[in-house]
């Protein structure tokens, strides 16, 4: 039925050397765009390196992450550090709200008193940030279905990409045009750009925080699957939830025929069960209850 430890195996690729080399990209990105922030007086170069600013926080944390992740379960974390994880995204993805809200503020603010800004050295600049983000993308773009961890890491550089392309148009503008609301209109496309993703993001981090069946398996269908087996009449206590990117778990309560307890029959169902749990859902992780109908009465209220 697949195995039980929590140790993660020797095949599980660690992704820690993407992350490495992205972060070192994003730390150097991150000290040009803000130089060329000051130097331009631009608002949108500025929102681009308080993102990036972001990202060495995140990916520091994403790299930690990963590490932890790595360490072998004990008896006080049996699950070992799995779930950090899903901790490291759900504080990059807070940050990235917080500074997707200001940059969108003062975005609109500036609409209305826009300062003047040097757009060349905001071109210059620009290039800078969008070739460290597309070569952090290109490191990262194998990896970024693994987990939420590498998944967040991945979101930020191509939010980054993209808040860059927006700097180089609104210098451009600016450069052809004079006009120079195009640097907090910039701004505010990045925070837009930012909000979504990250709402998102945060919304698939706490629904693993709080335990909810995975939005790719159906608990109605799990139970179906379930009840079919011989000798099953009843499933409740029936979770599924998620300790950690492809790590599903089930707990469920099966009520079976008095006659098994008593013909050494329960082995067999218990293979048959995860059996069908592990192939047809994925569920390698599962507990399993066996009740005889007698016991209902034992049972407290309100059991699913």
């Amino acid at each position: 039925m697949g195995d039980h430890s929590h140790v993660p195996e020797a095949g599980q690729q660690d992704h820690r050397s993407r992350l490495s080399l992205v972060l070192a990209i994003t730390s150097v990105v991150l000290v040009a765009e803000i130089g060329g922030a000051v130097i331009s007086g631009s608002l949108a170069l500025l929102a681009d390196a308080g993102h990036m600013l972001t990202d060495v926080a995140g990916l520091s944390l994403a790299w930690a992450a990963a590490t932890l992740a790595r360490r072998p379960a004990t008896q006080q974390r049996t699950w070992g550090f799995r779930r950090a994880e899903v901790l490291a995204a759900a504080a990059q993805a807070a940050v990235l709200l917080a500074v997707g809200g200001f940059v969108l503020v003062e975005g609109v603010r500036r609409l209305f008193e826009p300062p003047e800004v040097s757009s060349g050295v905001m071109v210059v600049f620009g290039l800078v940030g969008l070739l460290g983000n597309a070569a952090s993308m290109l490191v990262l773009a194998g990896a970024r279905s693994a987990n939420l961890n590498l998944r967040a890491a991945f979101l930020e550089v191509a939010n980054d990409a993209l808040g860059s392309i927006a700097v180089l148009v609104a210098a451009l503008v600016i450069a052809l045009t004079g006009w120079l609301r195009a640097d907090a209109l910039a701004s505010v496309l990045i925070g837009v750009l930012i909000l979504p993703r990250t709402v998102k993001l945060l919304r698939e981090s706490i629904d693993v925080l709080l335990e909810s069946t995975p939005k790719d398996i159906d608990l109605g269908q799990v139970r179906s699957r379930m009840l079919a087996a011989p000798h099953v009449h009843e499933v409740h206590d029936l979770h599924v939830s998620q300790v950690a990117t492809g790590l599903p778990v089930l707990t469920a309560h099966v009520v079976v025929d008095e006659s098994c307890f008593h013909d050494g029959h329960l082995p067999r169902m218990l293979d048959d069960l995860q059996g069908r749990l592990a192939d047809d859902f994925s569920l390698e992780h599962s507990t399993i209850q066996f009740e005889a109908a007698s016991h209902a009465d034992h049972e407290q209220p309100g059991h699913a």
